[in-house]
């Protein structure tokens, strides 16, 4: 994987607040297939910060590796507010993290719905008993969705955790 320049920036910066910060993170991925924690990892040091990532792509994987409920998954769908909840909670509580970044959404091409179309993709971060969640429908091909959506977790993660 060809990492953009602006992500490697982003990852170090963030590995340098969680350093600074004593800050251990882990990530629940599923549209990135592991984009954020293979961002991180480019970074020299990274182990000081990172000691386990999850890709759950299939609802299978979030439930049996990170507790997602299986009435949540469905209820709400893979990508959802609740199930991203769910995802960051069990990766940071398994990973023993202080930091959790969860992604799940449609990179497309197919399954998008009318509701959730190619491109939307729902975030969750979590620092200690805290989640914040934000949705963004990214544009462009399945490259460039997940992309976006790596670089929009870094740059979220950055804002977050620096206050």
């Amino acid at each position: 994987m060809e990492l953009h320049q602006e992500i490697k920036t982003l990852a170090a910066q963030l590995g340098a607040i969680l350093t600074d910060k004593c800050l251990w993170i882990t990530t629940a991925e599923s549209c990135t297939g592991g984009g954020v924690s293979y961002a991180l990892t480019d970074t020299p040091g990274s182990s000081g910060y990172l000691g386990r990532a999850f890709v759950t792509y299939s609802n299978e994987a979030k439930h049996e590796l990170l507790n997602v409920a299986t009435n949540t998954l469905e209820r709400y769908g893979a990508v959802s507010e609740q199930t991203v909840k769910e995802m960051a909670l069990g990766a940071k509580n398994i990973a023993n993290a202080d930091v959790a970044i969860a992604i799940s959404g449609i990179a497309g091409p197919g399954g998008a719905t009318q509701d959730k179309p190619v491109g939307f993709v729902w975030f969750c971060l979590q620092i200690a008993d805290k989640q914040f969640t934000f949705k963004h429908i990214f544009s462009g091909d399945r490259a460039s969705v997940r992309a976006q959506a790596i670089e929009f977790s870094l740059k979220f993660a950055i804002k977050k955790i620096k206050l």
